[in-house]
């Protein structure tokens, strides 16, 4: 996948949170990478890290959001390009978008010189990535699929097979489902739906997401 961020069917990001620590003499790195989906989703959970470690005089940053194809970083106070770009150049060389990496780091009384900064952010960066489980988010269609009660029974079989999503399931006077199918398998499981049902079953599309795989 080249440049994750203006991917139409896909991108990469993070299926949940991770934390890494890695300790350089004496001065300690810790980092935290989460899926963050705006600005403002980014710029809370710095604030929510900042107030954890309010003792440390450096919490270093880079994310990468995929609308708008925006980017952000910061050295913190460290300097000029040893903390925050080397984030994002790990961020940006995986094809992460939708993504924060945060890097707080405790001062051990002995300097690293820029050389060794860039190595310690940039392999701290790369643990908490790691950690967080980078993932393919692949873009579906949301379909909803009104059926009888009888027809819901052979339907269950082919939402198996499809390996659709079900979001949301009501069962009423009728079933009625949302489910969420890969972009490239929607038309022909639609088709097989109506032909299952003998044209019997209501089929709508009523938009799309990503889901992560």
């Amino acid at each position: 996948m080249t440049d994750a961020q203006v991917n139409r069917t896909g991108y990469i990001s993070l299926a949940g949170e991770g934390e890494a620590r890695i300790e350089v003499k004496h001065s300690v790195f810790i980092a935290h990478a989460s899926p963050v989906k705006s600005d403002e989703e980014a710029r809370g959970y710095l604030q929510k890290i900042k107030r954890e470690y309010s003792d440390a005089k450096h919490n270093c940053f880079a994310y990468v959001i995929k609308d708008g194809n925006f980017s952000r970083y910061s050295d913190d106070g460290e300097p000029g390009g040893t903390a925050g770009l080397p984030i994002m150049n790990v961020i940006k060389g995986r094809d992460v978008t939708n993504a924060l990496v945060v890097v707080t780091r405790y001062f051990g009384g002995i300097l690293l010189g820029t050389g060794g900064l860039v190595r310690a952010y940039t392999d701290s960066a790369s643990a908490a990535l790691e950690a967080a489980r980078p993932a393919l988010f692949s873009l579906h269609d949301i379909i909803f699929v009104r059926a009888s009660y009888s027809d819901y029974q052979k339907l269950s079989y082919e939402i198996s097979r499809a390996g659709a999503l079900t979001d949301d399931v009501k069962f009423e006077g009728d079933v009625k489902l949302t489910l969420a199918v890969k972009k490239e398998a929607s038309a022909a499981f639609s088709s097989r739906i109506s032909e299952i049902t003998a044209g019997r079953a209501e089929i709508s599309l009523v938009g799309e997401r990503f889901f992560h795989e």
